[in-house]
């Protein structure tokens, strides 16, 4: 998919999983609407991304400070 990140072993883009959550749409309905992502593959994408906000807000309020 010209370097789009999916999820592992299927050609689903990441990005969907976070279209999917900004329409209002549960976790459970894009894992229907995407059967060869599984739930854990899902979660834990979505634990990455909070850890990358807050390792990124703490850069920004470190900069801010300092």
């Amino acid at each position: 998919l010209g370097g789009t990140p999916v999820f592992l072993g299927t050609r689903v883009p990441v990005k969907n999983l976070f279209d999917y959550l900004e329409e209002g749409e549960t976790i459970e309905e894009f894992l229907e609407d995407f059967p060869s992502v599984n739930k854990e593959q899902a979660v834990k994408v979505l634990e990455i991304s909070r850890g990358l906000v807050e390792s990124s807000s703490q850069l920004l309020y470190e900069s801010s400070v300092g």
